[in-house]
């Protein structure tokens, strides 16, 4: 019998008969990438479409005149049926048992499923997608949180406030997975002294099923139901039960599905539980054994050289969770512990050296990164496979309109589409996703201002914020100290002189959150916000809140250059860059991360050399690249006003990049060098 996730059927809402079709697209997120298929839900109502940017929503809301109208419009039948059609070649499954198990703490599918914090999340979604593209037999798990990743509010002061929405998993793309018995599956997961019971969500992304695991539900005391209410909450108790409760869930769960992969990928060392729980039984009172055994099934990819991303608790804290292990396995907790030693010497139970010690292969997401974690833990091989991003999530409407992009397009014929462009052609697509750039930002400050008790005639001015014809310098990313989003503001006065050139304007536009615990990344965006309202650069510096995927999209598709200043070498690999040069922004970065390993001058801009960081210097290299080499390069105007040099640099770097950052070759990496012995 061909192997499939058991789900119920969805409930509160029913369709004609004729838009059936509707039901089974809206709960697969390959909507989320392909174009064909949100126009097709525009249509059934414009208005609740861009408000909510979710089937589930849209067609739950739409009113029932308007749907049996539509399954009586002969146009709109055929126009779905001609998506479903590709939907379902798409998204067909090979039947067969999964072979892999991805286990993330977040995924960034969508705007609409706000399970992300960010590149972290974002890629584990990419990665699914890539693999669902391949057709590779995979499966995900990962954690229900019901109020999701915090929305930002930035107040009149600059200061940044956090607004945690609850989810209604009935109001999103998602099912209920069923038991044997047709009834809402629930496992038993051991945590210290209790037992905590999840019940499962599954989406699909593609041909790839994604499970989220749900603490809250009748099965529970009142207090474990709160384990999956929030996404990288403070208290590290929590955080702990949070991971212990995706890693043992994870196990539990495909086992309760006979859904027992071959190996498994954990993405980041919150999923290290999952392998703590392969240990198995069958090495008892000898945990040397029981390790090499478990090795074999494991692969690790590390995201981050910063200590809070290597997530370490006091054992003190850890050993009751290790209590039930140890009786299992027939050894002392303390043995169990030294598992999670750090090579430092640093103290606590790090989930980091516990998955590098459970994973026969491990790897970083660039070059650089590889190499740099590879000196953080010395007795291990660290691998590099340099992530990449998915291509029709992050290409632009105009850009991939030129290119001929479709859904199944591989991106090495994309790159030689690119390289033959005309100037006029490619020009004149970066334009209009610029445009679209400006009409967003015009409307988010507009509101943003309102809401801030600004007078009409300020409003009026904010009406006509930003130039279309000045260059455009994006920057958008996690409001983190090493970041190092106010490298740009360290000479305001130089950064004045740059920004009212009339006959070289320049704007810039920012957006990112900082964690609600970070108190330096709130304070980076005060600042911002209070420097961004002085007079010299009101309507020249546009600070976005509220940074998800919908703005991300927006700017890394309409920005002339994007800009990357973390301090060397801490960027693991900054997968921003990457969707923004697919579109045709050259890039401005430290040579750290992915820009490392691809910078030439040529195709972009090169901050400065490799070395650690020092504020003045980097800083003036900053200016002396924008002012010297950026600026003068994209007004270099030919007789028909088109910077030909700065175009001709776009399409070298499109057609360089195009393949080699793409998630599909990243899936294929892994591929080959990782899941091929599955």
């Amino acid at each position: 019998m061909p192997f499939s996730i058991p789900v119920l059927p969805a409930v509160h809402w029913d369709l004609p008969e004729p838009l059936e079709p509707l039901k089974d697209l809206s709960y697969n997120f390959w909507w989320a990438w392909n174009r064909q298929a949100r126009q097709l839900f525009r249509r059934v109502d414009p208005d609740l479409w861009v408000r909510y940017r979710n089937p589930i929503r849209l067609l739950q809301l739409t009113h029932n005149t308007r749907l049996d109208s539509l399954a009586k419009d002969d146009d709109f039948l055929a126009e779905m049926q001609r998506v479903s059609r590709n939907f379902k070649e798409a998204s067909l499954s090979t039947g067969l048992p999964p072979k892999v198990a991805y286990i993330s703490a977040e995924y960034g599918l969508h705007e609409s499923l706000p399970i992300y914090s960010g590149g972290l999340g974002v890629l584990a979604g990419d990665h699914l997608k890539g693999a669902s593209d391949l057709g590779l037999p995979l499966i995900a798990v990962g954690l229900y949180y019901r109020r999701g990743y915090f929305r930002q509010v930035v107040d009149a002061n600059g200061n940044q406030q956090h607004h945690f929405p609850a989810l209604d998993a009935y109001r999103l793309p998602l099912l209920r997975v069923a038991n044997q018995e047709g009834s809402s599956l629930r496992v038993p997961i051991q945590m210290d002294d209790r037992e905590v019971t999840v019940r499962v969500w599954a989406t699909f992304v593609g041909k790839i099923p994604l499970l989220l695991l749900d603490s809250h539900n009748q099965s529970n005391e009142p207090e474990d139901r709160f384990i999956t209410s929030q996404l990288y909450v403070d208290g590290r108790e929590l955080r702990l039960e949070q991971e212990v409760l995706l890693g043992r869930g994870a196990v539990a769960v495909l086992n309760a599905l006979e859904a027992i992969p071959t190996l498994w990928h954990l993405n980041e060392g919150h999923t290290a539980f999952a392998a703590l729980e392969h240990l198995g039984s069958e090495k008892k009172g000898d945990l040397e054994a029981a390790v090499r055994a478990a090795r074999e099934h494991h692969v690790f990819t590390t995201h981050t050289t910063v200590p809070a991303g290597n997530e370490s608790f006091e054992e003190s804290t850890v050993l009751p969770y290790l209590a039930s292990l140890s009786e299992r396995m027939e050894v002392a907790p303390e043995e169990i512990l030294n598992l999670g030693k750090a090579e430092n010497g640093e103290g606590g139970f790090n989930l980091t050296a516990v998955a590098l010690n459970l994973s026969h292969k491990a790897n970083g997401v660039s070059a650089l990164h590889a190499e740099v974690s590879g000196q953080m833990w010395p007795r291990h091989t660290i691998d590099p496979i340099t992530n990449g991003v998915h291509l029709p999530t992050w290409m632009g409407r105009e850009v991939a309109k030129v290119l001929q992009a479709e859904d199944g397009s591989e991106p090495g014929v994309l790159a030689a589409r690119a390289a033959e462009l005309p100037d006029e052609t490619l020009w004149a697509a970066h334009t209009a996703q610029k445009h679209r750039l400006m009409r967003f930002v015009r409307v988010r400050a507009l509101t943003q201002f309102a809401r801030h008790g600004h007078a009409p005639n300020v409003l009026r001015r904010i009406s006509n914020l930003l130039n279309p014809q000045a260059l455009t310098i994006g920057f958008a990313r996690r409001f983190a100290p090493y970041k190092r989003s106010d490298l740009l503001f360290h000479d305001t006065q130089r950064l004045a002189r740059l920004l009212s050139n009339e006959n070289c304007p320049v704007q810039l536009i920012l957006s990112g959150k900082a964690h609600p615990a970070d108190r330096g990344g709130q304070e980076a965006i005060r600042s911002l916000w209070e420097i961004a309202r002085q007079e010299d650069f009101l309507g020249r510096i546009v600070f976005i809140e509220d940074y998800d995927m919908a703005v991300s999209r927006l700017l890394v598709g309409g920005s002339d250059c994007w800009l990357n200043t973390p301090e060397w070498p801490r960027e693991a690999s900054g997968t921003s860059g990457m969707k923004a040069v697919i579109n045709g922004a050259l890039h401005a970065s430290v040579p750290d991360g992915w820009w490392a390993e691809a910078a030439s001058d040529d195709v972009g801009f090169t901050l400065g050399e490799a070395a650690p960081p020092d504020q003045e210097r980097d800083a003036k290299i900053l200016f002396d690249t924008l002012e010297q080499r950026v600026v003068p390069l994209y007004f270099q105007r030919n007789e028909a006003g088109l910077p030909v040099e700065w175009i001709a640099t776009m399409r070298r770097s499109m057609a360089s990049f195009l393949e080699r950052f793409s998630a599909r070759r990243m899936v294929r990496d892994y591929q080959e060098h990782y899941y091929g012995s599955a």
